[in-house]
């Protein structure tokens, strides 16, 4: 990140306490500490637009649509100059992206690699993601609020993209609902949850529309329960 004049990072439950002082870390020890520490990929993402996963499609089925490293920075760049925020996802390098974070992505990211060999060491993946980025996206700010996050969302203009944050607050309503409807067995409910993160993120909503469809399911939530 520091190569590439990246600053805003986020880290999800380390394995290590002391990472803030890797030795390693030539002439980046400032980002390191200010990097955030969060203990769910749901929080660091809260206030993310766009959030692109990365990983390799050998061991798992991806449930969202999958574009090759070259074609990211169109996306990114559409999500910038529509006010967006956008987040680049690593997982842990033994087992990449859970299930469950990968429900949060509204893309997938993947680098092309021989196929005889599509892992890729973590630190060698970030640099050929980010170089690919700052290479090719202009962008005031870009920078400056980068992974990786770029770009800005004002929280008061409702015409902006739906937040993480708002998508979510949507699915709890939505999923209380759901129970409170009768709409499957409580076995499901874990599966549905996990298809409810898809389907919203999949919908690409602005944030006036997301608050809509919140008030409309509160008031049926509200129905229900009365």
């Amino acid at each position: 990140m520091a190569n590439f004049g990246l600053r805003r990072m986020a880290v999800v439950a380390p394995y290590e306490e002391h990472w803030r002082e890797a030795k390693s870390a030539i002439g980046a020890s400032d980002l390191l500490q200010s990097a955030k520490r969060l203990e769910r990929v749901a929080e660091a993402v809260a206030d993310c637009t766009l959030v692109i996963g990365t990983g390799t499609r050998a061991h798992r089925k991806p449930e969202q649509p999958v574009i090759p490293l070259p074609e990211l920075t169109p996306l990114v760049g559409v999500e910038l100059a529509r006010g967006g925020r956008v987040a680049l996802v690593f997982g842990p390098e033994k087992r990449g992206l859970t299930r469950e974070d990968l429900a949060l992505c509204h893309v997938l990211v993947e680098i092309p690699t021989d196929p005889r060999q599509p892992s890729m060491n973590l630190g060698q993946a970030v640099a050929v993601c980010l170089y690919e980025l700052t290479a090719r996206v202009s962008h005031p700010g870009d920078k400056d609020n980068a992974v990786a996050r770029i770009g800005q969302t004002d929280p008061d203009d409702a015409a902006a993209p739906a937040s993480m944050r708002d998508l979510d607050l949507l699915a709890g309503v939505v999923a209380k609902t759901m129970q409170a409807a009768n709409y499957s067995p409580a076995a499901m409910q874990k599966a549905n949850d996990h298809d409810l993160h898809l389907l919203l993120r999949r919908l690409k909503l602005e944030r006036r529309d997301a608050r809509r469809i919140l008030g409309l399911f509160r008031r049926i939530l509200w129905s229900l329960k009365r």
